[in-house]
């Protein structure tokens, strides 16, 4: 015999109903149930619209338009790789953000259409830092850290793919690596960053000679500020790298810079490529 379900019962509470009703209650006390997407975009499409420039215009039906915002924003992608380091880079950086905040305002139009000019004035800037702040700075650079950094040397850009491991470093590599803040007696060394090649890796031999260094006994031109006399053999898991520094103060400028030569793999950052797309990069 089947049960017959009485309107005049209500079902019962379900388990998850007091996280319901506790949503329900926070929706309300920030307004949010007021808040109503607008008229024909579902929530997924308004969530879509947002992921990328050019992608509300799909979603408000202005194909073309979305359609010549994406691939805009593609190439201007492209010239920002091209030339990553340089100022056209930072002004393709710019474009896309600007695009991409368009977007979203035009997503959002029909929320902003009635309300005072003030007011769309600070939803729009509040939405430039949000997405600048918030997505494409950090995703910056987080490129820069992890797969590509432009180093500044000598007036030109050096790209480094900071990928490659340590262990992937031999003699005569150009590394770019990080210089710590040390003082010495009448010299202070500024931290930074150096570009400079391998000299000698683990294991390996270094004598100093009145015009000349051998590295295991393959002579080689004595680079400025190297000492004339002595050796050292390179300790597991260092490299051997005369800097290229400018040095303020009045004491062994020398002394100074061989303090620098020994550098362990932990202040390794990259490799620099040989060529970045059709340029060929200049180390020295």
């Amino acid at each position: 015999m089947n049960k017959l379900v009485s309107p005049y019962y209500p079902p019962r509470a379900r388990w998850y109903s007091p996280v319901s009703n506790a949503a329900a209650i926070v929706r309300r006390r920030l307004c949010l149930d007021r808040i109503h997407l607008p008229d024909g975009i579902s929530l997924g499409a308004f969530v879509v619209g947002l992921l990328a420039p050019g992608l509300a215009f799909y979603v408000r039906g202005e194909i073309l338009i979305g359609r010549a915002v994406l691939i805009g924003c593609a190439f201007l992608a492209i010239f920002f790789l091209i030339w990553l380091g340089y100022p056209l880079a930072n002004v393709t950086f710019g474009l896309i953000l600007s695009a991409h905040v368009s977007s979203i305002l035009f997503l959002c139009r029909p929320w902003l259409i009635e309300t005072r000019f003030r007011v769309q004035i600070a939803f729009g800037l509040a939405v430039l830092a949000l997405v600048g702040g918030g997505v494409y700075t950090p995703m910056r650079n987080l490129i820069q850290e992890r797969y590509l950094m432009p180093l500044r040397v000598h007036g030109h850009v050096v790209v480094v793919q900071t990928f490659s491991s340590p262990q992937s470093v031999k003699r005569g590599d150009w590394i770019a690596y990080s210089l710590p803040n040390v003082g010495l007696t009448g010299i202070r060394l500024v931290e930074g960053l150096g570009l400079r090649p391998v000299l000698a890796v683990a294991g390996d031999r270094v004598q100093f000679k009145p015009g000349a260094i051998e590295v295991n006994g393959v002579s080689q031109e004595l680079l400025p500020q190297m000492p004339s006399a002595g050796e050292l053999i390179v300790q597991e898991k260092q490299w051997f790298i005369w800097p290229e520094l400018d040095i303020s103060g009045r004491g062994d400028a020398a002394s100074a810079m061989f303090h620098l030569a020994t550098v362990p793999e932990t202040q390794f950052i990259g490799k620099p490529f040989k060529r970045w797309f059709w340029r060929r990069q200049v180390l020295l």
